[in-house]
């Protein structure tokens, strides 16, 4: 991946991260964020994968489109 392709796509993704709330309600401490993000890992490799994504994609459009 390009550098401006990868920059691009690492500020797109902290923007998830705050549109989250995740930076509030943790006083932006970067450790609480990482090891929810690891959890969040962990479980995709533990439990029924296609059923979590399907899960967290639906919460995800809703926020996207509460957000509008």
């Amino acid at each position: 991946m390009k550098r401006r392709e990868r920059t691009r796509q690492l500020i797109e993704l902290g923007g998830l991260i705050a549109k989250a709330g995740l930076v509030e309600m943790t006083d932006d401490d970067r450790a609480v964020i990482l090891g929810l993000l690891d959890e969040a890992a962990a479980k995709l490799r533990n439990t029924d994968r296609d059923q979590q994504l399907l899960l967290w994609r639906r919460r995800g459009r809703h926020a996207f489109d509460a957000a509008d």
